[in-house]
């Protein structure tokens, strides 16, 4: 497949800035890229901190999705988890339940600014709220070491965790930690180990990971990410990235197809938007969404258009990673 031009970019961008419920990841506004290409609408909005060459990726995988073949599907509805931000326990209840009735939830932890206390208590919440079948992940995004991951291990142990996602930040801290926990029988899971490394294998070669968490745009399309997932020999959990429903449909197609899918799954996080562009946004029902693709709706496109000075910034974005991806191309 060969690259659409810039000028064809340009003509079908709509730049868009959506509310959140909550602030989430240090933002309270997600800034997208809504592209309609040959195959549907599909959608660029790698966050604002990540350089061009990390941002290419993303851009491979909107072009890969709107300008591509579709994959061999094998389910139509996929199971997802709510995603509970760092927030205060007398706001998870107003959280959560915008996700209606899940059986999993993800809890942040680690948050820059908070302590391992308010982590305990912020499970410690969602346990009371779920009961003893519910499921509860946490994710700490590669905010602790070693030493931190286990003691925070120990502290979250009496709430039954399903995995720890991304205790530490690097290969080596995930395999030591890793080891620490084995008797434990606590999964790890990697998740920028994959999607923000040279190599997104070398976690399972370290053996630093029991599973990987896998998002289509960051590791540049479904394809791309169904083969790491075939190549690692691991199960998967599929996630996404604060997108729009446009961006959380790729996301399902991923889902849909790889040949096992053991975990709940990351991509009900349109419940954290204030606003989407779509009047079907793929917010969980009963604990599932649906495998479709998700159409743009040009009233809302309007709605929620970016500022001038902002829709100027990311065409100009979209502008370098495409020229990244031609160099890439031609080399």
């Amino acid at each position: 497949m060969g690259l659409p031009s810039g000028q064809e970019l340009r003509e079908v961008a709509h730049v868009v800035a959506l509310p959140l419920v909550t602030r989430f990841r240090g933002i309270d506004v997600r800034e997208a890229v809504l592209l309609r290409g040959p195959s549907g609408w599909t959608e660029f909005a790698p966050f604002v901190g990540y350089d061009d060459t990390e941002a290419s990726t993303w851009l491979a995988a909107a072009i890969d999705y709107g300008w591509g073949v579709e994959p061999s599907l094998v389910r139509d509805v996929i199971p997802v988890n709510a995603t509970l931000p760092a927030v205060d326990p007398s706001e998870i209840a107003g959280v959560l339940d915008r996700f209606g009735a899940t059986r999993t939830v993800k809890v942040k932890v680690a948050e820059r600014g908070q302590t391992l206390a308010d982590d305990v208590a912020r499970v410690r919440a969602v346990r009371e709220r779920l009961g003893p079948a519910g499921r509860i992940r946490v994710d700490a995004n590669g905010g602790w070491n070693v030493d931190e991951a286990e003691h925070a291990a120990h502290a979250l142990a009496p709430y039954d965790l399903e995995y720890l996602e991304q205790p530490g930040a690097w290969v080596p801290e995930l395999a030591e930690g890793r080891a620490r926990l084995r008797v434990w029988l606590l999964p790890i899971a990697a998740d920028e180990s994959v999607r923000k490394a040279a190599d997104p294998l070398a976690v399972v070669a370290a053996g630093a990971a029991d599973l990987l968490v896998v998002k289509a745009a960051p590791l540049g399309g479904i394809a791309a990410a169904l083969r790491i997932v075939a190549a690692s020999g691991l199960p998967a959990v599929v996630s996404s990235a604060l997108d729009t429903s446009v961006g959380l449909a790729m996301g399902a197609r991923l889902a849909a197809a790889l040949p096992e899918l053991d975990y709940d799954c990351g991509l009900g996080t349109a419940a954290l938007l204030a606003a989407d562009v779509t009047p079907h946004p793929l917010v969980p029902r009963e604990g599932r969404i649906p495998v479709e693709r998700v159409d743009a709706d040009p009233d809302l496109l309007d709605r929620w258009a970016a500022p001038t000075e902002r829709r100027d910034w990311w065409l100009a974005r979209v502008e370098r990673c495409l020229d990244h991806l031609a160099d890439l191309a031609a080399s």
